[in-house]
């Protein structure tokens, strides 16, 4: 580039970012140093956001999106398929599989036998939607969700899975779903973050979830999940160190947020206003997050509807109760990522085990939102980054068989938030491995998501290394049938 012209940019940026520190920075540091500036921005005042956005009326202002990360099987739980049982033990046609790429656990295997679940499925509620056994309590809500059963992915292994569920890409670095709103949308409550993380565990969990995950990738940071711990502190450092009163703490505050304030206004790096926001969002959650997870006036029989883990930190049932609670002070997205769902072996026991840890929980979740008058402006999603195969990954034993990664069908549930109740959308074929009608990629899936918030998916995009970039890349297209 021409000297002269590299120079006059850095003159133009430079004066950009000294104006903008007597507008936002000065702003962020007025709000620290006297946190009354902002108490007006409550949960019923949005702050943030960008200008124009929402692009329409939104059914929903907020996401509670239930991650079941693993991959839970289809075929056992909402995508009933009577002809399994004649197909039982059968090598799976090679017309059906027509040369999918598979995952190197199952590309060695000489066969693969169709294996039948074992669980008994019934019809429920007036929409006749079938379910599983294992899920009784999501089978007695069935009337109040929309049940997606061809969603779709290229991706076969679960990092790339999840990383394209929850940010478009299969490879890591940009932003997730959660961050995308929090930019677009902004807050509702200034005294929580935006966009709040929580991890459960399932008793058998051996897949990894990464920080990224939650991450902003090259939007500022402030936009990225904060996640709330199972045990001690729901966030470190939120507690004074021992020996340190709430007036030295604010001192100290004041003092730092004036350091940043001055290389923000010398040097125009955006990320230190973030850094001045972080300090004070901080100071602000030593008094809303105790308030937060304090269920001690919450109705006995609300909580009992939870289940018997609810009352344990860290738990799915604790973390869907607190999900709620969120939602009641405007959290835009809440994510709940619960672990455990790859059952390559041992299929029949473990889900039956993954099931007990979620199944009630979600239901009640839904059922809260409802009768407190949430659910219609809150979206609950429900569901994992791929499905399982039809096949067994080994042998098929008595009572006892495992099922490989699929990505080519799948179901899901959401509820709430503008999607149309009581409905099954999309056919799988017999085999419960090829879509038949209405297919629903992960990009029109998030596309979706995005539209019932609001927020046309083509237009919200930041420019980045030279090109504008979005969740949905340069695909996805709204899911119209399922809107109600």
């Amino acid at each position: 580039m021409d000297p002269l012209r590299e120079h006059t940019l850095q003159l133009t940026r430079r004066h950009f970012f000294g104006r903008l520190a007597t507008g936002i920075g000065t702003a962020a540091l007025g709000s620290l140093l006297n946190p009354g500036l902002l108490a007006a921005a409550t949960a019923s005042h949005r702050s943030g956001g960008l200008p124009g956005v929402p692009h329409f009326a939104p059914k929903a202002k907020r996401v509670i999106y239930l991650f079941m990360a693993g991959g839970p099987s289809q075929m056992e739980l909402l995508d009933y398929k009577p002809e399994l049982e004649k197909l039982h033990n059968r090598e799976l046609p090679d017309s059906v599989r027509m040369g999918q790429r598979i995952t190197t656990m199952t590309s060695g295997q000489d066969s693969f036998p169709v294996v039948k679940p074992i669980f008994k499925f019934a019809q429920h509620g007036q929409s006749g939607a079938w379910a599983s056994e294992l899920i009784p309590h999501i089978a007695s809500i069935v009337d109040d969700l929309c049940i997606i059963k061809t969603v779709n992915t290229e991706a076969i292994n679960h990092d790339p899975a999840i990383t394209f569920i929850q940010t478009g890409f299969q490879q890591p670095g940009r932003p997730c779903l959660g961050a995308w709103l929090a930019y677009g949308l902004g807050t509702e409550n200034a005294n929580l973050p935006t966009f709040i993380v929580m991890i459960s565990s399932g008793k058998e969990s051996d897949q990894p979830l990464y920080t990224r995950l939650w991450s902003s990738g090259f939007l500022p940071s402030e936009f990225q999940g904060v996640q709330f711990r199972g045990a001690g502190d729901p966030v470190l450092y939120l507690s004074n160190p021992p020996g340190l009163s709430e007036s030295a703490r604010r001192r100290m505050l004041d003092g730092l947020a004036q350091i940043n304030a001055r290389h923000y206004d010398e040097f125009g790096d955006p990320e230190i206003n973030t850094r001045i926001a972080q300090y004070e969002m901080a100071f602000r959650m030593q008094t809303s997050v105790p308030d937060l997870v304090d269920f001690s006036k919450e109705d006995p029989a609300v909580i009992e509807s939870y289940g018997p883990d609810v009352k344990k930190p860290g738990t799915f049932a604790y973390n869907c109760l607190l999900a709620r609670r969120m939602a009641e002070r405007g959290v835009r997205f809440i994510q709940l990522y619960h672990r455990g769902w790859d059952q390559h072996g041992n299929l029949p026991r473990r889900i039956r085990e993954q099931c007990l840890d979620t199944d009630q929980p979600s239901a009640a979740l839904v059922k809260d939102l409802k009768q407190r008058g949430l659910l219609d402006d809150t979206l609950v999603i429900w569901g994992g980054e791929f499905g399982r195969t039809v096949y067994c990954q080994g042998k098929i034993e008595p009572d006892n068989y495992g099922r490989d990664h699929h990505g080519r069908c799948y179901s899901i549930w959401l509820a709430g938030g503008g999607v149309k109740a009581g409905l099954s959308y999309g056919v799988t074929d017999d085999y419960c491995y090829n879509v038949v009608e209405n297919p629903v990629h992960i990009h029109d899936l998030n596309a979706t998501i995005l539209h019932l918030l609001g927020i046309n998916h083509e237009k919200l995009t930041y420019r980045f290394q030279g090109r504008d970039f979005r969740l949905t890349d340069i695909h996805g297209h709204v899911v119209k049938d399922i809107l109600a």
